[in-house]
């Protein structure tokens, strides 16, 4: 994957102000300015190439750590509430299982057929770029993602992420996209990488 070009945003719907940032991006002010990692956001991190490293930090935290850009993601459940007025790249998550059990009218298959998905909604963001190519998303940004486990018949595993960014700043409408991630034998292709703005 590359980084598209200056002022590629086809199939983002964005704004004419978010047109004007994009149109405005300069990757050398960004490094010069200390923010290379503007692109590292959590809405615009898990669609760069990356792996990812998911383990429990205690009982109700999952950690998401990315080899690209060395981000952590903080997954919280039960009661945790945010921190007062804290913004971050990765912001603040909090995330529930949904259990899907059967469609409507049919009974409830068996305890150990029945599966469902990680949700997450992610406030208190720091403004940052949907693409590494400026396009931009605001601090008003929610991102809600679905996390499904996919078991193939051949023994992979696999995540799909179905993410959906709402920003009254810069989109017009919902941005939906879907990522995967295939869950690989061991650790030894973790390429730890720092942000880069190109």
């Amino acid at each position: 994957m590359v980084t598209p070009p200056k002022g590629d945003y086809v199939s983002l719907p964005i704004n004419a102000e978010a047109k004007k940032v994009a149109d405005a991006w300069d990757a050398a002010k960004d490094t010069a300015a200390g923010d290379q990692c503007k692109a590292y956001g959590a809405p615009g991190l898990m669609r760069l190439p990356t792996r990812l490293h998911i383990t429990w930090q205690d009982d109700t935290t999952l950690k998401v750590e990315t080899d690209t850009g060395t981000q952590t993601r903080l997954l919280h459940f039960g009661d945790w509430k945010p921190p007062a007025g804290g913004t971050s790249r990765q912001g603040n998550t909090t995330a529930q299982w949904e259990t899907r059990q059967g469609r409507r009218g049919q009974p409830l298959p068996p305890p150990d057929q029945r599966f469902g998905n990680l949700k997450t909604i992610t406030t208190g963001l720091l403004p940052g770029y949907l693409r590494k190519n400026g396009v931009p998303f605001s601090e008003k940004t929610t991102l809600t993602e679905y996390w499904d486990l996919l078991r193939q018949p051949t023994g992979e595993q696999w995540i799909a992420i179905t993410t959906v960014v709402d920003d009254p700043t810069y989109l017009t409408r919902t941005w939906i996209t879907s990522l995967n991630f295939k869950k690989e034998a061991n650790g030894s292709k973790w390429d730890p990488s720092g942000c880069e703005a190109t």
